[in-house]
Formats: C-alpha cells, structure tokens, sequence
C-alpha cells in the first residue's frame, strides 16, 4: 500500500449512504424479491421485541422504502426460506445463501456456551439429558414453541433472565448451533423446528472452515461500508476478533488501499482500508437525496456508535435500558436523518389502543435550526410513520412541529 487516498467527509457520508439504501426514492414500489434484494444489501437486518413505536427490524426497512409491509419479511422467512434468524452482534435476519458460512460459529457457540456459567445455572447439572429431550421432542413433533417444552419446569430464580429455565436454554442452545432453526414467528414468539426442515438442501454445504469464514465475512463487511478500519471489519458480522481482521488485511493487500477519512467537525481524520476500486465506487455512488426520515435505535447508519461519531458527528445512546434519573433523552429516541447529516433526534411512543402515534419531545443538533420548512417535513415524516404502525393521529406533546 502507497500513501493513503484523502476522503472527504462529505464524500465519506454520501458512499455509506448509499451502500446502506439510504439514497433512493423511498416511494418506489418494493416487491419481496425486492425486499430480499435490500436484506441482501444491508447484510443483516436486526431483531428487536421493542415496540414503543414499532420493531426495530420494520422500521430499519421502511425507513428504506415506504412502500415496505412486514407481512412480506414474514413469507420471505418462513415460506419463501430466502432468510433465516441467527446471530451476529444480536439476533438478525439474515440471506439464507450465507447460511453454510455460520457453521463455524455454531461449532464455536457449542464449545463456549458449555463454559458459560449462565448456561451451566439455568440449564442445571445434566444439561446433556436436558438438550436430548428437547431436541428428540422437535425431531418427533416438529414445529415447537418454548411454552410447550417450559410447561411445568419451576424456577424460582431472579434477574434479567428470570423464565430461562432448562427447556428454554436447551432450545437457546440447540439454535446457537445450528440444530434448529427459527421456521417463523408468532406475536414475536420464535417457532422452531429441525433446521434440516428450515434451511433449503441447496444451503446445507459443504460447510465453510474459519478461513472461509474470515474470507467471506471480511469481504462482505468492506462491501457494505465502503471503507473500514480492522475493528469496523470485525464488528460489522462479529464473527471474530479485530485481530482476525487484521490478518485478513495483511493478507489481502495486494486488493485493498489505505483511506484518509475526514472526520465531522471537530473529529480528527481516521485511517482505513478500501478496495482497491474505491474512486470508482465512489463517483458511482449517488447524491443523498434531500427529506428527512427517522432512523430507528439498531439502524446500520447508526449502530456502530463510535463510527456513527466519527462520521457524522452524532453522539448517540439507545437508553431503553438506562434507569430513567439517568437518561440524557429518553427510553425510545429515533436519529433524524436529513439529506447526509444526522440532525435531530425525537423521543417518540405509538398508543395502538389510543391510535396515537406522540411526539414526546424533540431535540435539534447544535447548530441545526427548528425552522417552519424543517418542522413542516418531520411532520410529513411522523404522519406517514404513523399511517406505517396502523395508527390515526399524530399527537404533538412539545410542540416540536409548531414551533
């Protein structure tokens, strides 16, 4: 590698945009195959069961597309099988044709979670009896939800993961690595079944080996950022450490350059590696286009937190999960994104008894201004996203909209 390119960081901003479907009219009709198409762009789509406003997966996607409707995620999952559920940095929906490159990680999540002392509490002193039972009770009755194999088990115990008694860990494991899969959801709930019965044959192998792996999840990470430093390589599919990264980087320099990225104001430049037809991906990528949308908590512009910062300025924390004396904003603050820049952020809570969709409060970046013409599109905004999560009033509690 030679003297790094310079990157601007409007020219920065305006590539991981794109890359990440955030610069096409959100009007265009989207189809399933087209909906599969965006899955497949993005990489993954996070799960959340947080619905203050709707699922953090729906609105990653409409946010994309307006014309965008769940019913379609659901046959795509459990129908159509182009996606399956696993895990990345969370629960995902992922393209089911990358499904042979997690077998790594199902062997290395069966090594660990029997070190883990939260398994080894909650699934008890025969966890080898207890995962057989369960996984020869789905082998024989086939679709399973975990009420069905929980019913009866008692556990007295406390904390977060209070419910997670044996049957209920035997299925977190038995879907950790591999040996069921998620067939569909009901009211949020997985439904599993035999992942040979889930997963087209075509998917099954041959089973990629960690260097595959490494291969396939670092060249698909720098496809979907444009440009990434060894730990934005490793965290974008957390299939391993920053180190793997940087091995894959010394061994693939002869394809890859080095990248000066500017940093928002404020922000000192950072290094990073590109592929090497990276001004032609560059002037390939489009204008962002001017509106605004709201972002939600997990969306991939903004889940990387410290890239999010060093991008666009934007210091951002989801507090659903802080104690509420110590919020800085609120349990449920979406991002605002306006053109290329991240200019606001709006606390926000559906009533689906009420049909109310309220802005609870609202906050502009320094130096972003509430004028009519902002407030007026971020109305436009609230009032399609209410129509999207099925409710009929718009409720302004802090004036946000009039000014």
């Amino acid at each position: 590698m030679t003297t790094p390119l310079p990157v601007s960081n409007r020219d920065a901003r305006r590539l991981v945009l794109a890359l990440q479907g955030l610069a096409e009219p959100r009007h265009r009709r989207l189809d399933r195959q087209g909906l599969y198409d965006l899955i497949w762009r993005l990489g993954y789509v996070q799960l959340d069961s947080i619905a203050t406003v709707e699922r953090a997966h729906h609105l990653i996607l409409f946010s994309r597309y307006r014309t965008y409707r769940p019913r379609d995620l659901e046959r795509l999952l459990s129908k159509d099988r182009l996606i399956f559920e696993h895990w990345t940095h969370d629960a995902c929906i992922i393209p089911t044709c990358w499904f042979r490159y997690w077998h790594p990680r199902f062997a290395r999540s069966s090594v660990s979670l029997k070190k883990n002392r939260w398994f080894s509490e909650r699934i008890g002193e025969d966890a080898e009896t207890v995962i057989a039972r369960v996984r020869d009770h789905i082998a024989e009755n086939g679709l399973t939800r975990s009420r069905e194999l929980s019913a009866g088990e008692e556990d007295s115990r406390s904390g977060p993961w209070w419910g997670w008694g044996p049957a209920k860990t035997a299925l977190e494991y038995l879907w950790h690595t591999g040996e069921i899969s998620v067939s569909s959801r009901e009211n949020f709930q997985k439904i599993y079944d035999i992942t040979d019965r889930i997963i087209p044959q075509e998917h099954h192998g041959p089973a990629a080996d960690e260097v595959e792996e490494r291969e396939w999840a670092c060249s698909a990470a720098l496809d979907r950022l444009g440009f990434a430093s060894q730990g934005e390589l490793a965290r974008y599919f957390d299939a391993f450490s920053p180190s793997v990264a940087k091995a894959w980087i010394a061994d693939n320099r002869h394809r890859l350059i080095e990248v000066e990225v500017a940093g928002a104001p404020g922000r000192p430049p950072r290094s990073a590696v590109a592929w090497a037809d990276f001004e032609e991906r560059l002037a390939g990528a489009p204008r962002p286009l001017p509106g605004l949308r709201v972002l939600a908590p997990f969306d991939p512009i903004v889940r990387d937190r410290k890239r999010a910062e060093q991008l666009f300025g934007f210091d951002y924390r989801f507090e659903a999960f802080v104690p509420a004396p110590k919020r800085q904003y609120g349990y449920y603050v979406l991002p605002i994104l306006e053109g290329d820049r991240l200019t606001g952020r709006a606390d926000l809570k559906t009533d689906r008894q009420g049909s109310t969709l309220t802005l609870q409060d609202l906050w502009w970046e320094t130096g972003v201004k509430s004028g009519s013409g902002r407030r007026a599109a971020l109305a436009a905004e609230l009032t399609r996203l209410a129509r999207f999560v099925g409710v009929d009033t718009l409720v302004d509690r802090c004036a946000g909209l009039e000014g």
